[in-house]
């Protein structure tokens, strides 16, 4: 799909490509690949630690598992904790996510009504639906709609209006601890690395892998998705029971966000936490 704009023939009115989008992740990708020349192994694992909190903790644990679908609880403390590591992960404000997430879930694969549906192809479900971003889908009244219980909250409404702000300070700190490096690692590289194993969720694994439960959907269970996205590959399992609190369910299925999950529960923070039914498990 090139040019200022397409038309879907399901679509009435055209999409229009934003061109500040375009600009804006055109330029962090462009700052990622200044990575061969800032390279050092310090930096490279500042970006691994901070792609595992972030991306583990932030998004998959703390935007996805506890704020979308409330598959366990925790403290308030330690629910805003997880809130805020997913705002650093510079993927949206929680109220965007979880309500964007959640129209997902509502109505999966429907081409008018699924934010990122599969069924207008890879690249689409990818990142063309950030590129020509569609009204209903990037209006405060429609995070408010199907995210309440965060549009009512203070602090959740505070990130969703300067997660963006957030990157600032990260930045200042790793320049003062590592210099230019530790920033081109710690913020760009981190920043893109994210952004694709997330997006990657609403592309690959709605298109290619394999299926154990029969769902309405395309989604599927893709390994090597699994390993980039701290788990969350396991999408068929997740689209079959999407408010358990683990998406990898056989022994093989690494699940690194269950795995943080499983220790809270253990230590006595988590409560409530949603696992598989018993009727569905002997189907694995």
């Amino acid at each position: 799909m090139t040019g200022q704009s397409f038309s879907s023939a399901s679509t009435e009115q055209p999409l229009v490509l934003n061109w500040t989008n375009v600009i804006f992740f055109s330029t962090v990708h462009l700052l990622a690949l200044l990575a061969p020349w800032f390279f050092s192994w310090s930096a490279f694992g500042v970006m691994l630690t901070l792609h595992w909190l972030f991306g583990s903790l932030g998004i998959c644990l703390g935007y996805h598992r506890l704020l979308t679908h409330r598959s366990f609880q925790v403290p308030k403390a330690l629910e805003y904790t997880f809130g805020f590591l997913g705002a650093l992960a510079m993927q949206g404000g929680p109220i965007f996510w979880v309500a964007g997430h959640r129209l997902h879930h509502a109505f999966t694969e429907d081409v008018e009504k699924d934010p990122y549906s599969a069924r207008r192809g890879f690249w689409w479900s990818h990142i063309l639906w950030i590129l020509y971003p569609r009204d209903q889908f990037f209006s405060t009244d429609t995070y408010y709609r199907y995210a309440p219980d965060l549009a009512r909250d203070p602090f959740y409404l505070w990130l969703d209006r300067y997660f963006l702000l957030l990157q600032l300070p990260i930045g200042l700190l790793l320049y003062a601890i590592g210099g230019w490096s530790f920033v081109v690692y710690g913020v760009f590289v981190r920043i893109v690395l994210l952004w694709h194993t997330t997006w990657l969720i609403n592309s690959a694994t709605h298109l290619f892998g394999n299926r154990t439960f029969d769902t309405e959907d395309g989604s599927r269970n893709l390994w090597w998705i699994a390993l980039l996205a701290f788990g969350e590959g396991w999408h068929n399992n997740h689209h079959a029971y999407p408010n358990v609190a683990k998406a990898g369910w056989k022994w093989w299925q690494i699940d690194v966000t269950w795995w943080a999950i499983q220790t809270l529960k253990t230590l006595g923070i988590a409560r409530k936490v949603v696992m598989p039914p018993v009727q569905a498990e002997s189907i694995k």
